[in-house]
């Protein structure tokens, strides 16, 4: 989009200077008036041609050649460029709208409780609990302070908080789920989520290699703490910017998702 963008202004700044070279070769040249001369550049170079004015001196119809080769030209790749840009930012949009709408799919069956899931490893949750604790009051400001505790917050993971095997059997149980997500090729160019995914079924992976989650040696459960807490960290940076879209595009949607909010032990679906 920033080529076509570039490559836009470029051709227009062209079609700006051979307007207004026109203009004033065919005043002078012709004798014409001002808006006579803008006029005639104008007519020539969409070769629209009405005829009522036309170049009478040899020197303006050399003009006018030069102005029907270089802004005929110049006009037809600023209309190209303009249609391509509108073209590729709908085709932008439907693929925003369709990512959006797997990422809704995916926080209702998956993210969320998977989230509930890390959170209950985290000895230090009311920390950042707070900071996100998003309402629909937020605005861009909001969210943009809550990235940045994100950015700075450890994430830490205690894998004696809470139930390595209740975590292995949800994302078993998920894990067709996620690898149809993996293999979607709407979030091929959502690199972030995208990310966010193949660090979760790596987790899911080491959970499967071992048989008894109970019983791992501290070196192990070390590893799996830090497999555990990309996942986490990955995940909650995706929840935050889907929230913030949900915000923006469905506040219906935003309501829900605010009332399951995963870092908020008050959450509740519950409408009181």
């Amino acid at each position: 989009m920033d080529g076509l963008k570039l490559r836009l202004k470029i051709v227009f700044g062209v079609l700006i200077v051979v307007i207004a070279l026109g203009t004033l070769g065919f005043k002078f040249i012709e004798g014409l008036s001002l808006v006579d001369a803008f006029y005639f550049s104008i007519v020539t170079i969409t070769t629209v041609g009405y005829g009522d004015i036309h170049p009478s001196t040899e020197p303006g119809k050399i003009l006018a050649m030069i102005l029907i080769i270089s802004g005929v030209g110049t006009f037809l790749a600023v209309v190209a460029n303009a249609t391509e840009m509108l073209m590729s930012r709908r085709e932008r949009e439907i693929r925003r709208q369709k990512t959006n709408m797997v990422l809704r799919t995916f926080f209702s069956d998956i993210g969320i409780r998977l989230l509930k899931f890390f959170t209950t490893f985290d000895p230090h949750i009311e920390n950042i609990g707070k900071d996100l604790k998003v309402t629909k009051d937020w605005s861009k400001r909001e969210f943009s302070t809550a990235k940045r505790h994100l950015e700075i917050y450890d994430f830490s993971v205690d894998v004696h908080r809470s139930s390595l095997e209740s975590l292995s059997r949800f994302l078993e149980e998920k894990g067709d789920n996620l690898l149809r997500n993996l293999e979607n090729p709407v979030l091929l160019e959502h690199e972030s989520f995208a990310g966010v995914l193949q660090a979760i079924i790596h987790l899911r992976d080491e959970f499967l290699l071992r048989e008894d989650l109970n019983n791992l040696p501290e070196s192990d459960n070390k590893h799996i703490a830090g497999d555990i807490r990309r996942a986490y960290r990955r995940l909650a940076y995706q929840w935050l910017d889907y929230m913030d879209y949900l915000r923006a595009d469905y506040p219906y949607l935003f309501n829900l998702a605010s009332r399951t909010n995963p870092f908020d032990p008050e959450a509740s679906p519950i409408v009181t």
